[in-house]
């Protein structure tokens, strides 16, 4: 096991662990005290946090266990971490460790909501989770709290997912596309998945077959992107427009979840134009177009935990 410390204040812009990780962006971290979506208002803790985390081109070759804790503030705290190879790179990429945040926030509109909700959550980044499981994730979050989305992901790497050592502690991989090809949907529904038990299958099959592969959307336009994901089986534009932000990196998708859609009858009426996809550029515009989904998360995060 290897262990090493990335200093917060060598970042561009400050860092928040925990509301990166508990803001309903990713669901494939879990808190070692078994805590985590236990709070709303969650950021600024120190608890860790564990993954493990399959072959990411460019970025590992390897299957890695990881942990992370957060000691220290947002401008000078120290990130703990504790895996089978060098993290250094790993969390870099999952944590977008390498965003100038400061620049990013800067880059978006002066709107009074948006500034509250910067202020509240600080150091928030996006994720950029590894795509299967980020499909998969998203397609349970239909009707979901974010503690029983996190829930069903949890069932599914212990029950399917291989198992990985780290410092003397078993861990559990996401299972893969093969692994959940191979399920039936009376297996699936025994997890608690529900009527998404056949779209987590049957989309786990046409990326175990070759059929369709979402990776696919990550060299397209932003629009015929969402178009993409589309394909898969339970994956509308609202969960393709999440996979595209918390996973491959097009950071001006701005996801149309109940509380967007909150966000826009109550803040920004000019933006409803009907349809999703028109309703969803003209909000993307008015959070600033380039780095709207980072806007988008943060005002998410903040009316759900209760904020104005």
């Amino acid at each position: 096991m290897e262990r090493g410390a990335i200093d917060v204040g060598d970042l561009a812009g400050p860092f928040d662990l925990q509301a990166t990780l508990e803001s309903g962006q990713s669901y494939l971290w879990n808190r070692a005290d078994g805590e985590t979506y236990a709070e709303l208002h969650a950021h600024g803790g120190d608890a860790w946090y564990e993954t493990v985390v399959d072959p990411v081109p460019g970025v590992t070759d390897e299957r890695v266990a990881v942990r992370v804790r957060q000691e220290g503030g947002v401008h000078d705290g120290t990130l703990h971490w504790e895996a089978s190879t060098d993290a250094d790179p790993l969390l870099t990429h999952l944590l977008r460790l390498d965003d100038d945040l400061d620049a990013i926030l800067d880059a978006t509109p002066d709107l009074p909501l948006l500034e509250r909700a910067y202020d509240a959550y600080e150091g928030m980044r996006l994720t950029r989770d590894p795509v299967f499981p980020c499909l998969v994730s998203f397609i349970c979050s239909a009707q979901m709290r974010v503690a029983r989305i996190h829930g069903m992901q949890r069932r599914l790497r212990e029950t399917y997912g291989d198992e990985v050592r780290l410092g003397g502690e078993t861990y559990r991989a996401f299972p893969t596309p093969e692994q959940l090809a191979a399920r039936t949907e009376d297996e699936l529904r025994d997890l608690s998945l529900g009527y998404r038990a056949p779209y987590v299958q049957r989309t786990a099959e046409m990326v175990a077959s070759g059929e369709a592969d979402p990776l696919d959307a990550a060299d397209l336009p932003y629009e015929e992107a969402r178009e993409s994901l589309t394909r898969f089986v339970g994956v509308g534009d609202k969960v393709a427009d999440c996979v595209l932000l918390f996973s491959l990196g097009f950071l001006e998708a701005v996801p149309l979840d109940t509380w967007i859609r909150t966000t826009v009858e109550e803040y920004y009426p000019d933006c409803d134009r009907g349809s999703y996809a028109a309703t969803s550029r003209a909000i993307r515009e008015q959070f600033g177009g380039e780095f709207a989904g980072y806007a988008q998360t943060y005002v998410f995060y903040h009316l759900r935990a209760g904020g104005e």
